[in-house]
Formats: C-alpha cells, structure tokens, sequence
C-alpha cells in the first residue's frame, strides 16, 4: 500500500480570490513505513504573497520570485502522487489549491491522479470529539516532538503529519496484520489432520416408532385427519 503525506502552503486562504499554491512537501508510506523519498519544491506564484500567510510560513515575495512557477514543476508533482493514497491534514484546502493550479493548465485534477484521500483532521475530530485538532495539538496528543516547527513548512509539516497519521491508525494496523494472519500456518502443519470424524447413527426402536406414530395419529385426529408430517413421510418412502 503506497500512501503519500502532502502538504502545501499558499500566498492566502482562498484560491477563489486568486490565492496560488508557494509550496509542496511530500513524504512516502509504503506498507505504513517511512520509505526516505520525498518531493519538495518551492513555487514562484506569479503574484504577491499576503502579509498574513509570510507570518505563517516566512515565504516572502523576494525568496519566492526566483522559484519555478508551478507549470515547471506538474509534470514531477504528477509522477510523484500518481496512483497513490495521499493522506493530507484538512484536506478540502489543500486539495482545493492543487485542483486549482492543475486545471489552469488543464491537467488532471488530484482525485484523478490518485486513488483516495484520506482528511486527518476529519479522522481527529471523530476520534476525540470536541478537543483541538490541529497538527500541533495532535502531535502533543500522541508524544510527536514538533519543536522544529516555528514556523510553517509544507516539508516539516508532511514530515509530522506521517507520524501523527501511524500513531491514530496503529489500531487499524493490528487489525489488518489480524485479518491477514494464516491459522494453518501459525498453528504449524502437523496439527492440521486430513481424519474424517465417523459418525455413528442410532435407529430407532420398535417401541419409539410405535410412540411416534402415536403422536402422528393424535396430530391428525385434531386436524380433521392431516397430518403433514406422515404426507412427507409417504412421499418420500
């Protein structure tokens, strides 16, 4: 199972009001293991980056004006999360910018390239109604060392969400390797044994088939004189 943890940061909050992806950190999961491969790029968005969102994540206009604009980087971005599982920490943003970005350049959009994606924030909020579900609080939440994080950072944050993603799963995992478990196998072959059981059958006595019979009589008597049970009892002899 290859999962990808993405991540983005953004020039604002809406790309509705022309807000542009600034970055993209991604980190792979295969089989629920960190495999080391990554995809990190930084984009010149083509338009000034808001106050607020530099507060955020420190990626001025200056440093971001000579970054590839997104178009250099779709085709990499594409073969990276293709056919993938993207885990993403309130996904309906992130996933709305890259859908964004791609279409202007009528390429695929996210739920095309991969085969399903999984919103952590959702999965927090199920799990702990009512608590706080940022990625901070749930890195405090599961023992996640987040001291790093001074700032935002697509990469760092894909890094965590990883982790933080393992930790609130970990049931589900021993619930699959259970499902996956062989008992033959566990139990070892010699205690598998291919001896039918004999079954042994006991016949009637002439005194219990009198008794039956008189049972069946008395069943036809208060039935104006059917009795089911002696019909197919006659039409299977």
């Amino acid at each position: 199972m290859r999962q990808i943890v993405l991540d983005t940061e953004t020039t604002g909050l809406d790309w509705r009001n022309g807000d542009r992806v600034v970055e993209i950190g991604c980190v792979e999961l295969l089989d629920r293991s960190l495999t080391g491969r990554h995809f990190h790029v930084y984009i010149n968005p083509e338009r000034p980056v808001s106050a607020e969102a530099v507060a955020i994540h420190g990626l001025n206009d200056e440093f971001l004006a000579d970054q590839p604009v997104f178009a250099a980087i779709a085709a990499d971005f594409e073969a990276f999360v293709r056919g993938a599982e993207l885990v993403i920490h309130n996904a309906s943003f992130d996933v709305g910018f890259l859908d964004h970005e791609l279409g202007l350049l009528s390429r695929p959009l996210v739920r095309e390239l991969c085969n399903d994606v999984i919103d952590t924030l959702q999965m927090a909020r199920e799990q702990n109604p009512g608590k706080r579900a940022s990625l901070d609080a749930l890195c405090e939440r599961h023992g996640i060392d987040n001291a790093r994080r001074t700032l935002h950072g697509a990469l760092l944050d894909a890094e965590l969400l990883a982790e933080v993603y393992l930790a609130m799963t970990r049931g589900q995992e021993s619930l699959i390797m259970a499902l996956e478990e062989d008992p033959v196998a566990e139990a070892g072959a010699d205690s598998v044994s291919d001896e039918r059981l004999t079954l042994q059958v006991l016949w009637a006595s002439d005194e219990e088939v009198a008794l039956h019979d008189a049972v069946l009589a008395d069943i036809a008597k208060a039935n104006k004189g059917v009795c089911l049970w002696r019909t197919e009892s006659a039409a299977v002899t």
